[in-house]
């Protein structure tokens, strides 16, 4: 399928084809005695990664797991129904995002609320997993791929307070979700993801301080892609977040208020990226993927909770 690329390692990256878009929301399978899915991508793409997963051979019965770096809907939102659709997968989630996928109603409440009449054409709705289907990780947790081969968990907050990443002892690929940015291959691009309502700006860095010392020997990202050069990625993901926190805390303390503060970090932080030159659909990709709008929101909702009243 074209949509199904080779990694190498038993290892195929899966576009699952977000909205219909190409190139936004990548879910990846490790194909081995115990396949596994690391990220379902949203409730409308499950169709999609089913037939992804049947052109490799991985067919009902097959699917041994099923992990989520985190509960956010691009990444998580088609859990309950590929839950459906492979029914002896186990599903592999931090303990923090477990109990929303058991019962999603308050994850989509919100959702709604951020997303408005988006949030269908988006994402769709995440339908609830059986609470006995799911493991629920704690700070570090290792999943079996079978012949020894293991996906080791490890918490890595900042993004979001459920947020792990996964790295696999055979290959030494890292799944990074959204805890070391967005990444556009098509211009080598990083930006932050820093939306509410859990951003902190110390957790974050302290997460991609873990990733480095795991000594990855690739990043895959949620979104997008494979990325090779390991340690500048790493550098450039805590450069970027600095810059964001310190350009939004120049707009806090100029009173502005969120519209303003966004544009004023847009038009300051234009120039970082290849990929708002110009007004194509990359540029569209990347906003939708880390709109300046969450960016700035995020950051603004966490200084209001460390730092002194405006």
């Amino acid at each position: 399928m074209e949509n199904v690329t080779p990694l190498g390692g038993d290892v195929y990256e899966i576009d699952t084809r977000m909205a219909g878009f190409s190139g936004i929301t990548a879910g990846y399978l490790i194909l081995g005695d115990r396949p596994c899915l690391v990220e379902t991508g949203t409730a409308t793409s499950a169709p999609v990664v089913r037939d992804a997963l049947a052109s490799l051979g991985v067919g009902a019965g097959d699917l041994a797991t099923v992990v989520v770096t985190h509960i956010h809907l691009d990444h998580a939102g088609g859990v309950g129904d590929i839950a459906g659709m492979f029914p002896a997968a186990e599903i592999v989630v931090h303990e923090k995002g477990a109990r929303h996928l058991v019962d999603p109603s308050r994850l989509m409440a919100s959702a709604a609320m951020v997303w408005g009449d988006k949030l269908d054409v988006l994402f769709g709705a995440l339908a609830p997993t059986e609470a006995a289907r799911i493991k629920a990780l704690g700070d570090t947790g290792v999943i079996d791929l079978g012949n020894g081969r293991t996906l080791a968990s490890h918490y890595s907050p900042g993004h979001a307070k459920h947020h792990v990443g996964l790295i696999d002892s055979l290959t030494g690929d890292l799944y990074v979700g959204d805890a070391a940015g967005v990444y556009m291959p098509e211009t080598g691009d990083l930006r932050p993801a820093t939306p509410p309502p859990d951003f902190d700006l110390e957790t974050a860095l302290g997460s991609i301080a873990l990733f480095e010392a795991l000594g990855p020997q690739r990043l895959l990202f949620s979104h997008y892609g494979p990325v090779d050069d390991v340690a500048a990625v790493l550098e450039r993901s805590a450069e970027e977040l600095r810059v964001w926190v310190d350009l939004t805390k120049q707009a806090r303390s100029a009173g502005l208020d969120l519209d303003h503060a966004v544009a004023m970090v847009r038009d300051r932080t234009k120039e970082r990226y290849a990929a708002l030159r110009g007004a194509d659909e990359t540029a569209e990709h990347f906003e939708l993927l880390s709109g300046a709008p969450s960016n700035v929101a995020g950051i603004l909702h966490w200084l209001d909770r460390v730092e002194v009243p405006r």
